[in-house]
């Protein structure tokens, strides 16, 4: 069996790039239908089956450890016990093995890949949605080349190897016989064509990346990691190809004055002493503009006053969630002598007397639980 190495006349430590430029140097020289000698068919099977090989990671990899591309020392891959052939190897015989099926050859364009990209927007634009100018940088299609790949006035050549058709046959002997296998070709790629003149601008891809601005509609109730689609306006696809998806994935600020759960919002408002003890009115600035707020006379510290439908916008569904207010009664740290007179005297009036500091009756729970005590 020749040294695929050999046969190519590339070094064992040539790149791929070197390995495909050898290639197709022999296979335009070799083929059939330009070279006249006994050997040509011979000749370019060998330089063709070489490349198949050593254009292979995997495939090269197992040829440089045992010298065979089977991996084994015998001629054959050794699926099927006792005869080193296996039943993939039949089929592909009869039914173009190499060629993947394919049937003429395959299309340069190409779906581009879809797009990601984060969007922040802050609590009340969650609550009632918004339209949000953003900047884009994808692959667009080559403004130059129009996608064709190819520099102005020039188009894609057929592949002289190949003729177009994206495959090669060669010959293979195997237990039933010789027999024509199909492979991909090696020159085009199983494309059918090449680019003799590619676009300067995009290297014969068809397409570059730039910059550009969308607008996108981003819905009422979203919260972080809700994602949105935008169907085509992701990646351009190679060759004029159609565009991916874009997916905006949202991530939404935290707010100074709102905490949300869900789709309610919770609030915390400091109330006086006095104005709890007494009863009031407050006005609380929300999403919905200035709210009242009712305190009646002795709320206490953790009560929570419920203003309905003005939360969050429910995102399926109709309706929003509650903004919830949890009232904090302030106790005043400091006093000047008049106030402290006047807490004593209400202290006093209310039945309450401090001995050295400590509360010692009450005529409330205090006295209640003095009593209940006492009678143990």
């Amino acid at each position: 069996m020749s040294n695929h190495y050999d046969v190519l006349g590339v070094s064992h430590d040539a790149t791929g790039e070197e390995i495909k430029k050898a290639y197709r140097k022999l296979a335009r020289r070799y083929h059939p239908d330009v070279y006249q000698g006994d050997d040509a068919q011979e000749r370019f099977k060998d330089v063709t089956h070489a490349y198949e090989v050593l254009s292979d990671t995997q495939k090269r990899r197992v040829y440089d450890t045992t010298g065979n591309e089977n991996g084994t020392e015998s001629g054959f891959g050794g699926n099927y016990a006792g005869s080193g052939f296996a039943f993939q190897d039949i089929f592909e015989t009869f039914f173009g093995g190499g060629g993947g099926g394919q049937a003429g050859p395959a299309s340069r364009a190409r779906r581009g890949q879809d797009a990601l990209i984060n969007v922040r927007i802050e609590l009340r634009e969650a609550v009632f949605g918004v339209n949000k100018k953003i900047e884009v940088e994808t692959a667009v299609t080559c403004p130059t080349c129009k996608g064709s790949c190819c520099r102005e006035g020039t188009s894609p050549a057929t592949c002289d190897i190949c003729h177009g058709s994206g495959q090669i046959q060669r010959p293979v002997r195997s237990i039933l016989g010789q027999v024509m296998t199909v492979a991909t070709c090696g020159s085009c790629q199983g494309l059918g064509t090449v680019i003799p003149d590619p676009c300067l601008e995009c290297s014969g891809e068809g397409r570059v990346r730039s910059r550009r601005s969308i607008t996108i509609k981003v819905p009422a109730g979203v919260s972080t990691g809700t994602r949105i689609q935008l169907a085509s306006q992701g990646e351009a696809g190679p060759a004029g190809g159609p565009a991916g998806d874009l997916y905006v994935e949202i991530k939404v600020n935290n707010d100074p004055a709102f905490l949300r759960d869900g789709d309610d919002l919770h609030a915390t408002v400091s109330v006086p002493m006095t104005a709890a003890a007494l009863g009031t009115e407050l006005t609380l600035e929300t999403f919905d503009g200035e709210q009242p707020i009712s305190v009646k006379a002795g709320t206490q510290s953790g009560e929570v006053v419920n203003l309905r439908a003005l939360g969050v916008t429910h995102l399926r569904g109709y309706g929003r969630g509650d903004l919830k207010v949890h009232l904090h009664v302030e106790t005043p740290a400091k006093l000047d002598p008049a106030q402290e007179e006047l807490l004593r005297q209400l202290a006093q009036l209310r039945g309450e007397q401090f001995r050295e500091g400590r509360l010692v009756s009450s005529g409330g729970m205090f006295a209640r639980l003095k009593d209940r005590l006492g009678n143990l």
